[in-house]
């Protein structure tokens, strides 16, 4: 969309798209598309788009977003029940209102730092009764059933067919369910309708992996919560917000900036940093935008204390912070008694951030596949480039390991692809690098950053920075495996790619694609060879549960039963899911 829209919240798209009349609906995705071409002009809170000569269409966000229906009017005959509020709210970024919330001033018992004496304990309380499990309320289970249906139609439909109406009906899911106490599910179905956004945009970002994890995850949540209890439950609730905690005085050192640019709409930096027990901590700018605010990113000044710092300055410097407020995922809060200071940094090869780096190779892959951060700090020699279906990766030899190197971001305005093609061109440098892995059968992460490879001391942000050819050193011979005369090759796949690509093909193209006449009991049989009886079942199962349409006493079709369908594609979504997982530990060493 070329259209500069402020965000809209999900009910109020919801909400629009519900008040129109059928043949409205059916002309909803055309107009979209034609009021994306129109001119558009922001005056401060309000952004003003010419349906035509005579029309005007406003969209009001006081806050930054548009959260009521009544913010967006149209000067049209129709208004309020008219084409154009519906297709605008539908084109706009969708607002997201889990943002995390800084402490209030004082203090409250309990919550301070650690140093402070604990409260006095009382007289031990006297037995109680053994408590009930807690389980979903009945609200709760309409919510999460209403979810699982609204994502079981986008499946059926693929990218192509699930349009603005099926949007809206995933939105209103998304909207009971944050009413409803489920967060977690909430924020789940609106990321599938922001990928689905732009991947019917062709927006470069758009990986149809992502989309096909997201599918997965909101599923898989609205099938687990109704028969969830106690634990699982609020895990599966999940929290609508993020608070900070006073975390006292500070002394970090940068360590890289990164670059965000996500299908969902927004756009920025986050600078990663760390003190000196090697515990990482984060500064963000991400606000709605596109491309040009994630290019412009790493020259803006954090928003920390009275500090002044870019974030490619913050990256190779360091910080003194009082006063600090931290999240549970280490994101930096920016309060008003939040002080920060410049401070001296430190190179990677220096104390204290070269202790990252010293951490096993086994240890880190497996502290990223069990819910950390996903960053790896790795020692890597180049020895030459392997064709992917995305493109072309790096192949590093990573303490005997051959490492596939990724680009981070595709989007053609970052310059990582770009990067990765030049450091592609100096096979046998050593480089220490920053990484965030990528769970794949064989050993492969995304490359964010890279100390540079001809000023000592320095780094590269691979996301920000461009490197030029006069960076890098004079390039020397391949690696060669032992033995042999030609540089080392990746080992083999396991066929699990067979079942993986039905599954996002299913997540692309919809139900349809998996019901076409042919045999695929050869992929099943294969699979059984390699030792994955249970993806053969599963893939037999898909392409039965795609093809099944019985007919009623007229000998007419009936409608697919999309609940068989989207229960087949979850069942093998999660088992790739899981296998993946584990290949990769093993194929890391971290099994």
């Amino acid at each position: 969309m070329s259209l500069d829209l402020p965000p809209v919240a999900p009910s109020v798209t919801a909400a629009l798209v519900q008040g129109l009349t059928p043949r409205l609906r059916k002309r909803l995705d055309a107009g979209i598309t034609k009021l994306a071409d129109r001119p558009c002009v922001r005056d401060g809170d309000t952004v003003r788009i010419a349906v035509d000569d005579d029309t005007h269409l406003e969209l009001h966000a006081p806050g930054g977003s548009v959260t009521s229906a009544d913010a967006i009017r149209c000067g049209c005959l129709l208004a309020p029940d008219c084409l154009h509020r519906a297709a605008a709210a539908s084109a706009a970024p969708i607002a997201d209102p889990q943002e995390e919330t800084e402490p209030a001033a004082e203090t409250r018992p309990g919550t301070g730092p650690a140093s402070e004496s604990p409260p006095t304990p009382g007289p031990a309380p006297a037995p109680e009764a053994r408590a009930e499990s807690e389980t979903a309320t009945p609200e709760q289970r309409t919510a999460a059933l209403a979810v699982y249906d609204a994502a079981a139609g986008v499946l059926e439909a693929g990218t192509d067919g699930s349009g603005a109406v099926l949007q809206a009906e995933l939105l209103r899911a998304a909207h009971a369910a944050r009413v409803g106490g489920l967060p977690r599910l909430a924020a789940s179905a609106v990321s599938v309708v922001t990928r689905l956004r732009a991947a019917r945009s062709a927006d470069p970002a758009y990986r149809l992996a992502d989309l096909t994890a997201d599918l997965r995850e909101v599923l898989m949540t609205a099938h687990r919560l109704p028969r969830s209890a106690d634990a699982e439950l609020t895990d599966l609730r999940g929290t609508a917000r993020q608070p900070y905690a006073p975390d006292g005085s500070l002394r970090l050192y940068g360590l890289f900036s990164e670059p965000v640019l996500t299908a969902t709409g927004y756009a920025g930096a986050v600078t990663w940093t760390a003190d000196a027990d090697g515990r990482l901590y984060t500064v963000s700018d991400v606000a709605p935008g596109g491309s040009g605010r994630a290019v412009g990113a790493a020259d803006r000044a954090v928003r920390i204390g009275d500090t002044a710092l870019s974030h490619r300055e913050l990256s190779r410097a360091g910080l003194a912070v009082s006063g600090a407020t931290v999240s549970p995922t280490g994101r930096l809060g920016a309060g008003a008694g939040v002080r920060a200071v410049r401070a001296a940094g430190a190179a990677w090869g220096e104390a204290p951030l070269d202790r990252l780096w010293a951490a096993p190779v086994a240890e880190q892959v497996s502290r990223a596949l069990t819910g950390g951060h996903g960053l790896l700090f790795l020692d890597v020699t180049l020895t030459g480039t392997v064709r992917e279906a995305a493109g072309d990766c790096l192949l590093a030899d990573c303490d005997g390991l051959t490492l596939r190197l990724a680009a981070a971001h595709d989007h053609p305005a970052l310059p990582c692809r770009d990067n990765l093609r030049l450091l592609a061109t100096a096979p046998g440098t050593r480089l220490r690098v920053v990484a965030r892995l990528d769970p794949a059968p064989v050993p492969r992460a995304l490359l964010i950053a890279a100390d540079h490879p001809s000023a000592a001391g320095a780094h590269v942000d691979l996301g920000l920075d461009r490197l030029q050819q006069a960076d890098l050193p004079a390039p020397g011979p391949a690696p060669t495996a032992p033995g042999t005369g030609s540089p080392p090759a990746p080992p083999d796949e396991a066929p699990l790619h067979l079942l993986r690509r039905r599954v996002h093909q299913a997540a692309s193209a919809g139900r349809r694609v998996l019901a076409f006449p042919g045999d695929g009991s050869a992929d099943s049989r294969r699979l059984g060879r390699y030792g994955f009886a249970c993806a053969g079942d599963l893939l037999d199962e898909l392409h039965a549960a795609a093809a099944d349409r019985s007919r009623d006493a007229f000998g007419r079709l009936v409608p697919a039963d999309l609940g068989r369908f989207a229960r087949a594609w979850l069942a093998a979504a999660h088992y790739t899911e899981e296998v993946d997982r584990a290949l990769c530990a093993a194929a890391w060493g971290a099994s």
